[in-house]
C-alpha cells in the first residue's frame, strides 16, 4: 500500500445542515447523489449519510456525537488565524472544544467540533511550515 489518503469521508445525520457549515467557512463543493465533494489541497473531503457510510464499509452505524478516534487537522499560518477560524467554526454552528491557548509542546492551537461532533484542530506550529499552496512536509523528525 502507499503511503497516502485520497479521501476523507465524514459520515453525517443532516447532510444539508453539515453542508451549510462548510459553506459557511468558505468551503465549494459539489454534491452529487446525496454526497457532497469538497476538493481539500491533494485530497478529497466528502460528507456522505452516516448510516450509508457504515453499511458501506461493513458495520453498524452507530450513534453520532461521540469521540470517533479521529481528530481532523488544518493547520495554518498564523497564531491570529487560529482565533478567526475558531470564531468562524463558532459562527458557523460549530463548538469550540477547546480554546486556542499553547500547548505543552510549544504550538498554537485550540479545537472545535462540527455539528455532526467531527472534531477538528486548527494549529499554527512554525516547525509545520506550509507551503504556498497550503500543503505540509513534515520535517525531518532525525528518529531515522
Amino acid at each position: 500500500m502507499e503511503q497516502r489518503i485520497t479521501l476523507i469521508t465524514l459520515g453525517v445525520t443532516d447532510l444539508a445542515r453539515a453542508k451549510r457549515f462548510y459553506e459557511a467557512l468558505g468551503w465549494q463543493g459539489q454534491e452529487v447523489e446525496e454526497t457532497v465533494f469538497y476538493q481539500a489541497g491533494g485530497l478529497g473531503l466528502v460528507l456522505w449519510g452516516r448510516e450509508k457510510l457504515a453499511a458501506d464499509s461493513g458495520v453498524e452505524a452507530g450513534t453520532a456525537g461521540g469521540f470517533g478516534g479521529i481528530v481532523l487537522a488544518h493547520n495554518v499560518r498564523s497564531d491570529k488565524e487560529v482565533d478567526e477560524l475558531l470564531a468562524a467554526a463558532e459562527r458557523a454552528g460549530g463548538k469550540v472544544t477547546k480554546p486556542a491557548a499553547t500547548n505543552p509542546v510549544g504550538f498554537y492551537s485550540g479545537a472545535f467540533a462540527d455539528p455532526e461532533g467531527h472534531l477538528w484542530e486548527v494549529a499554527h506550529n512554525p516547525g509545520f511550515p506550509l507551503a504556498e499552496d497550503g500543503s505540509l512536509t513534515l520535517p525531518d523528525f532525525g528518529n531515522a
